[in-house]
């Protein structure tokens, strides 16, 4: 009898488990959206693209801090950067927020799933070790910065960036050798990271599969891939797939006229890699993102022939944007359009309608409660602060609106916040705490200066103090640590 008890009262908990929607949640490092299905006609990326024909395509989507720790922080927390005070790469999480409740955790307790994430998903390096309580299995680590050639390293050597991502001499970074910025020797896609984390992906969703099959355990799977981010390591094949010559070079190469100059980047990550040219740069950056987009193909072709994709919600995200020489500026850490603008696809089966798209303006911390929704689970709480909002609506209707901005932030000698409309983009450079008159603005019109060549907000104060009273409502940032 106490049997037949037990396993009544475990019945409902496991056909809730039975109903749920699988989550498969991919990470892209320093992805732009250049992007076939964005309309980058320079791109050669037929797997992302046919993912976004699935459902649904977010065209002013935002992450809200162009740094890969604090980007995933947001993702993986809801909460923005200036909420929580995780604003670097050696931010730790369980140090500033030893209670918050992640993305994975919410839904492990929650909703019965099984987590697991695979390659860079948190970020690890700089100090900062990700967070191994996340997720319900050990993560599976590879490279991020990775060489084959042994050129590339100066004969074997540890290169700076190869010493920051494994933790190793971090007091002595600047006396290591710089390494290759790119490299594109003929090999296959496993002797890489990311062709290897797909393959595990594989292995993790054909053994989800079996379990859902026996016990009925949804999972939540995040697999992170490394490229288009520095080095652009990728194998040849992928390289001869564009044309030098037919890529897009960078067009307004100045800092815009007017802007502070706490706004303006030279160097920076760049600099930790030997020179190379301009076009050389650009054919790597599309080259590495060709690469991971055959890795994708491989993950959703196999989610295919498991017959899992009716009840798998599938979500595509870039951390953040990429500086490609525009404003003379490369890699990310600004708060330009370039940097902050991001790909976020989302498939739904029931929901999302194949092929569709919004404008609706979204951030990255909206990713939670928008999954926690769609899997109904409860909305998150925290205890962190929850800052993102649902986008189930949107996805059910392209034209249904939940929010009319987006937020983000970047952090130099003074932090940046920033309001971006579907016109606008509003900057306030002021210290934490410091009176409205201490900031430094910048305001960019992108329907008559896509190009950002010109702060607008001495020429427009009425739009400025419109969004000025925008950010004022959101409260005062947590001070840089």
């Amino acid at each position: 009898m106490l049997r037949l008890l037990f396993v009544s009262a475990l019945l409902p908990l496991f056909i809730a488990q039975a109903e749920r929607p699988n989550v498969l949640l991919i990470l892209v490092d320093d992805l732009k959206p250049a992007l076939g299905c964005y309309g980058d006609s320079a791109a050669r990326t037929p797997n992302i693209d046919r993912l976004a024909a699935r459902g649904m395509r977010f065209d002013l989507a935002y992450c809200n801090q162009a740094v890969c720790a604090p980007s995933r922080f947001t993702l993986m927390l809801g909460s923005h950067s200036t909420s929580t005070g995780l604003y670097s790469l050696g931010s730790s999480l369980r140090q500033i927020l030893p209670e918050a409740v992640t993305m994975p955790q919410h839904f492990a307790k929650h909703g019965g799933y099984r987590t697991e994430s695979i390659g860079k998903v948190l970020h690890v390096g700089h100090g900062n070790e990700g967070d191994p309580m996340s997720f319900s299995v050990p993560h599976f680590k590879d490279k991020v910065i990775e060489y084959l050639n042994p050129e590339s390293t100066n004969g074997g050597q540890l290169t700076r960036e190869e010493a920051l991502f494994t933790n190793q001499k971090l007091s002595e970074i600047k006396s290591l050798p710089r390494g290759a910025a790119f490299e594109s020797p003929d090999v296959t896609d496993e002797d890489y990271a990311d062709g290897r984390v797909a393959n595990e992906t594989i292995a993790r969703l054909q053994a989800a599969q079996q379990r859902r099959k026996q016990n009925g355990t949804p999972f939540f799977i995040a697999t992170g891939f490394v490229r288009p981010h520095l080095p652009f390591s990728a194998p040849k094949k992928y390289w001869d797939m564009h044309d030098p010559q037919k890529l897009p070079m960078p067009t307004f190469e100045d800092h815009p006229a007017g802007s502070p100059k706490v706004a303006h980047k030279r160097g920076g990550e760049i600099d930790a890699y030997t020179p190379a040219t301009t076009q050389k740069l650009i054919h790597g950056y599309y080259a590495g993102t060709s690469f991971i987009d055959a890795q994708i193909g491989k993950v959703i072709d196999e989610l295919d022939r498991l017959d899992l994709t009716e009840n798998t919600i599938i979500v595509l995200w870039g951390d953040h944007g990429f500086h490609l020489g525009d404003h003379g500026i490369w890699t990310k850490h600004t708060n330009y359009e370039q940097a902050n603008r991001i790909p976020i696809l989302i498939s739904a089966p029931g929901i999302t309608q194949p092929n569709s798209s919004t404008r609706q303006l979204a951030e990255s911390v909206d990713l939670f409660p928008t999954l926690a929704e769609l899997a109904q689970l409860p909305p998150p709480s925290g205890p962190q602060a929850i800052d993102g909002l649902s986008l189930v609506p949107v996805l059910k209707d392209s034209d249904a609106r939940v929010r009319d901005h987006a937020f983000h932030c970047f952090p130099k000698q003074t932090l940046g916040r920033a309001i971006r409309t579907e016109r606008y983009r509003l900057v306030e450079w002021k210290n934490p705490g410091s009176a409205p008159h201490t900031a430094e603005l910048e305001l960019y019109d992108y329907n008559t200066d896509p190009l950002e060549a010109k702060n607008l907000a001495t020429d427009q104060p009425d739009i400025a103090n419109q969004l000025r009273n925008i950010l004022a409502k959101y409260p005062e940032a947590k001070a840089i640590r």
